[in-house]
């Protein structure tokens, strides 16, 4: 009788494991369509892999993260590090990121498709924070103001924010469960797409006036 409780619980973790390995990977890009002309394909899910034999210890190293990025009218910057310039990140999925703010610099709400964040604050005070939906349909804030070393979880795929609430530039720390978490800028998204989302649609969505939906377009407007 032993026997076969053990049997029946070893072919349940064969099955088990057997469902596992046959997902799917997890995609490296918003899409990817299919294509049968080798010659015109773009992308693959990762990047080709180079020979083994071929592998130098530079790719592995980047050398930069010392340097502040450029900051943008926000007052925020972000130095990545992916396969595209540490090639040895192919893969492996993960990827970092530093972020730089200016004085009350901020990073707008945005997401990132493929990747949780872990936030690592290494100098100022940042106000960060993530929404989340509840079991009755509503959306709760989650938020925190962050101090130097304290580190701040943002969930795969939710909506989230930083800024810098003092008066001096402040400095944070990006990990990603992603090599290409990909970053999906909210305001950008909504008002700044190519082409344009119909102003009906948006003025019936977030209950504003045409006129008001038109002064945000021109706002984010691409090049703006």
């Amino acid at each position: 009788m032993a026997f076969h409780k053990v049997f029946a619980h070893f072919t349940l973790l064969l099955i088990t494991l057997s469902l596992v390995y046959a997902t799917d990977p997890t995609q490296l890009q918003d899409f990817c369509v299919a294509t049968n002309d080798p010659h015109n394909a773009r992308f693959v899910n990762g990047l080709f892999c180079k020979n083994s034999k071929d592998t130098t210890p530079e790719d592995f190293f980047f050398k930069g993260l010392d340097v502040p990025a450029k900051l943008n009218a926000l007052g925020s910057g972000a130095t990545q590090v992916n396969p595209m310039n540490l090639a040895g990140l192919n893969t492996l999925g993960i990827s970092v990121a530093r972020l730089d703010f200016a004085p009350y610099g901020l990073i707008l709400p945005h997401i990132h498709p493929r990747a949780s964040e872990v936030f690592t604050v290494l100098d100022g005070t940042i106000y960060v924070g993530f929404t989340s939906i509840q079991s009755n349909g509503g959306n709760k804030l989650l938020a925190k103001v962050l101090n130097k070393g304290d580190v701040f979880v943002f969930p795969q795929g939710l909506i989230h924010f930083q800024l810098n609430i003092g008066n001096t530039s402040a400095v944070g720390f990006s990990s990603f469960s992603s090599q290409n978490p990909g970053l999906v800028s909210i305001p950008d998204a909504v008002f700044g797409a190519e082409p344009p989302i119909n102003d009906d649609v948006l003025s019936k969505g977030f209950q504003l006036d045409t006129n008001v939906i038109k002064l945000l377009k021109s706002k984010f407007a691409t090049g703006n």
